[in-house]
């Protein structure tokens, strides 16, 4: 029994971790390729937050689409003046990842 309750007490931690380690691998992804020198989950900083961002693509089903391109390629004008550079050497895996990442913030 004691070997049954080690077990499973086991099996929930790894549970656990992989619950919490997508969002914490996305943000180290983030930090990888420079986006939180201009933006952060939860306020603005150059560009919008996140979580702002989520909120305004919510119920966009051409979000991440739209977002894929905004991040390879750049842009300005939809959250204001300040151009967001591209990002043409950040592998398109690791933009789907983030955008996934960045559209599933509440």
């Amino acid at each position: 029994m004691k070997r049954l309750t080690a077990v499973l007490g086991s099996l929930t931690a790894i549970a656990g971790l992989q619950l919490a380690t997508p969002a914490a691998a996305q943000e180290e992804l983030a930090k990888k390729h420079n986006c939180l020198v201009c933006h952060q989950v939860d306020k603005k900083v150059v560009g919008p937050s996140y979580k702002d961002v989520a909120a305004k693509y919510a119920n966009d089903k051409t979000a991440e689409a739209k977002l894929f391109d905004k991040v390879k390629k750049g842009g300005v004008g939809v959250w204001g003046q300040v151009p967001m550079p591209p990002n043409a050497t950040v592998p398109d895996a690791d933009i789907r990842a983030l955008v996934k990442w960045i559209l599933s913030l509440k």
